[in-house]
């Protein structure tokens, strides 16, 4: 179904849509307008499901195994130990 909607555009984005047209692109100012309405939904909806994998990945990592900050410097420690010195390379 299409709905008839009266819009105001500035002389810019008028100036724009004519030119798609013009250059055959799209049929009318109205095609321009819907193509852009389209890409604008699209947009909104990808942004959602980012929102919501994100959202799913924090809950997954917040049920996930914590470590105690001792066990975190334990751990750091033990990394940087085991690291090259790098001084005694020269």
């Amino acid at each position: 179904m299409t709905v008839k909607s009266s819009i105001s555009l500035s002389d810019e984005h008028h100036a724009f849509a004519r030119a798609q047209v013009q250059d055959g692109r799209f049929a009318s100012v109205s095609a321009v307008v819907q193509h852009g309405l389209d890409l604008l939904r699209q947009k909104a909806e990808d942004e959602r499901l980012e929102r919501a994998a994100l959202k799913a990945l924090l809950e997954e990592r917040l049920a996930g195994p914590f470590v105690s900050t001792d066990e975190m410097r334990r751990r750091v420690g033990a990394l940087a130990a085991a690291r090259p010195d790098d001084t005694t390379a020269q």
